[in-house]
């Protein structure tokens, strides 16, 4: 069932505003508990994303006898919220990242959610809980699957160096070295590199890959202050010294592939192919790696601790209860489904068309359905170690400004990285008083 309340958009960062058939808001919209529900979610149409969500969906279906009708997007899915929103017709549900959730917010798309409505939601892990939660306090999204960063490396690679998996920042930029001067792979060529690094501007795919060193290292993009506000944080001397440390991988002992600065999802290319022998990513390519590489030729370990600890970014995905449905307790009921044990697990079965990274659910072990100890090693990473962005009303435009200058700075070694740095800082300050989020 498409959603029937009336909405104004003013484009994808605009303010969309409710006008709810006549009525005084979108609580107001006549229900029908029976109606089908329209959900969207974020994958690539075809692929095993939307084969796992359609087998989720199914189960639900049986289970409660709602039905849903389930549309996969990938390209262009935010604008192409915000067109529907303009048509006046909403899905009910859109399963999204967690990090979108302040801009919905922002734009009036989503209705607070009930969380004593969303039967389990006390069974949620608090990290994953938390994220769904906009600085007003209100949660506006259910969390139904978490990931984190960890470490591959190629194992093969790293005996023939003699290297132990390493432990520190020190540890990790000498395996690094070895893996680009010493010819691990025995082909003769110089043609290794130790560290993939995704470090375009696209999507802010720089940001976003730094964010596990700078986190590590006690930096921050934006401070959070006691009063909810927040302070640039880029030009701190935390976040300084993770900048110049990452950025001499590139620029210094020259450990990083090649054409990294223009490099996004290619880069798995190069860790397949072998030409890069460590890369710091999520749970999610292990089966494409398994498959390309073969399961004994790579480790998955723990992220090196920084100067400060071994923070790693976590993320996941939410599902977000569209405002208008006309069928409230059919949102309440999916979202309850897909964060229970039975879905959880589902979610997580199979060895492609899984659409759960991590349990969110405390009392589901990922060992039960995943046994392959690589699994427990992102699960207790995210447990103990994981760290969302913030639920800011504008995550990307931080993340944007941010990845043009980590680019930068890796793309040209010559730039200054402190001036660069403060020239960054009053860019953020200016999206934080954009959004009435900063400072005074």
């Amino acid at each position: 069932m498409r959603s029937s309340w009336k909405l104004v958009a003013a484009g994808l960062a605009g303010t969309v505003v409710a006008a709810a058939c006549g009525t005084s808001g979108a609580g107001e919209v006549a229900q029908d508990p029976t109606a089908p529900l329209e959900l969207w979610v974020r994958t690539t149409p075809g692929g095993d994303g939307e084969k796992g969500m359609k087998k989720l969906a199914a189960a639900f279906e049986k289970a409660s006898g709602q039905k849903v009708e389930v549309t996969a997007i990938f390209d262009d899915f935010e604008t192409k919220l915000s067109q529907r929103a303009a048509q006046k017709d909403l899905p009910d549900l859109v399963l999204n990242d967690s990090s979108q959730l302040g801009a919905m917010v922002s734009q009036g798309i989503v209705r607070e959610v009930d969380l004593g409505a969303v039967k389990g939601s006390d069974q949620l892990l608090e990290p994953a809980l938390a994220a769904g939660r906009a600085g007003d306090g209100k949660t506006y999204g259910v969390p139904y699957s978490a990931q984190a960063s960890a470490l591959l490396i190629r194992k093969d690679w790293r005996q023939k160096v003699g290297l132990p998996v390493p432990a520190s920042w020190e540890a990790m930029g000498a395996l690094a070295k070895a893996f680009t001067t010493q010819d691990p792979d025995g082909n003769g060529k110089a043609d290794t590199y130790g560290l993939a690094v995704p470090g375009s501007t696209k999507r802010g795919y720089a940001s976003w890959y730094f964010s596990n060193f700078l986190w590590a290292a006690g930096g921050d993009f934006i401070s959070a202050q006691a009063d909810g506000k927040y302070t640039p944080a880029m030009s701190t001397p935390a976040s300084v010294a993770a900048t110049k440390w990452f950025r001499d991988l590139a620029c210094t002992t020259k450990v990083v592939q090649p054409g990294a600065a223009t490099m996004d999802t290619p880069t798995n290319e190069t860790f397949e192919a072998g030409r890069t022998g460590m890369y710091v990513v999520g749970p999610y390519l292990l089966p494409r790696f398994d498959s390309a590489l073969g399961k004994d030729k790579y480790e998955v370990v723990p992220m090196p601790a920084g100067p400060k600890d071994a923070t790693v970014l976590a993320e996941g995905g939410s599902v977000y209860l569209m405002a208008g449905s006309a069928n409230r307790a059919g949102q309440d009921a999916f979202a309850s489904f897909a964060i229970s044990v039975e879905g959880q697990k589902l979610g997580m079965a199979g060895e492609k068309a899984f659409i759960v990274q991590l349990p969110v659910n405390k009392t589901v072990d990922i060992t039960s359905v995943r046994p392959d100890p690589r699994w427990k090693v992102y699960a207790e990473a995210y447990r103990a170690h994981g760290r969302y962005a913030p639920s800011i009303p504008n995550w990307t435009a931080v993340r944007q400004s941010s990845a043009d200058t980590i680019n930068a700075l890796i793309a040209d070694c010559d730039l200054p990285v402190e001036a660069e740095l403060k020239k960054l800082d009053t860019k953020l300050g200016e999206a934080l008083t954009q959004q009435g989020i900063a400072a005074s």
